[in-house]
């Protein structure tokens, strides 16, 4: 074999290989637990070295002590008069989206979701599930995805309130709902005294934990 055609032979193995990788898609979102993740530290290594030969992109919009009616619009509260929805922060999470995604055609979308400590502070624990669910449905209909994956940090065990407790069930109640759902415990993630905010190290871990769970849905798409 020639070296010219040696080398020609190489390139179109090459760009075969590019045309055959997949795209896949992360989206992270949420309160301060999920605003002191680091994605760089251990989600983003953990799903490139999972999906090797693929891209993988990945992208997180959170803040701080926010209750889930800033991304749910359609969010009501359980009975009578409440504070309004916005979904503001749910539209600058999406544009970020479109901003990294462009033009790709993607293969996966996993929605990873930390996020309740305030709706359990204001008693909104009883229509955390039914919020949640609907934030999930505005999401596949905005992306224009029948599938989405959905990996859902449950609540630590900081507090024993009776919304605290109904948040950590609804969350358990989603992640588990159908086979692209899981959640991820994060009980032994806030240090010793069970603070509000993990650890370094429980933020490193929280985000390999996330990671492995998204692994697993996409495998098993």
């Amino acid at each position: 074999m020639s070296a010219r055609l040696l080398v020609l032979l190489l390139v179109a193995m090459s760009l075969a290989t590019l045309e055959a990788g997949e795209t896949h898609v992360f989206v992270l979102s949420g309160q301060s637990n999920m605003a002191g993740l680091d994605p760089k530290l251990s989600f983003t290594p953990t799903v490139t070295k999972g999906l090797s030969g693929h891209q993988v992109i990945v992208v997180k919009n959170a803040r701080g002590g926010q209750p889930i009616r800033r991304w749910y619009k359609e969010w009501k509260p359980a009975e009578g008069e409440g504070p309004k929805a916005d979904g503001a922060l749910y539209d600058a999470l999406l544009a970020d989206v479109r901003k990294a995604v462009g033009e790709k055609q993607v293969d996966s979308y996993t929605f990873v979701w930390m996020q309740g400590e305030r709706d359990a502070k204001e008693k909104h624990g009883t229509v955390y599930e039914k919020s949640l669910e609907g934030l999930i449905e505005q999401l596949k209909t905005d992306l224009e995805v029948e599938r989405l994956n959905v990996v859902v940090g449950r609540l630590s065990d900081c507090l024993e309130t009776p919304h605290w407790e109904l948040v950590r069930k609804a969350q358990v109640a989603v992640g588990e709902k159908n086979d692209h759902r899981a959640w991820v415990d994060t009980d032994d993630l806030n240090g010793p005294k069970d603070g509000l905010h993990y650890t370094k190290e429980g933020y490193a871990e929280l985000g390999k934990r996330f990671a492995e769970k998204a692994l697993d849905l996409i495998a098993a798409d």
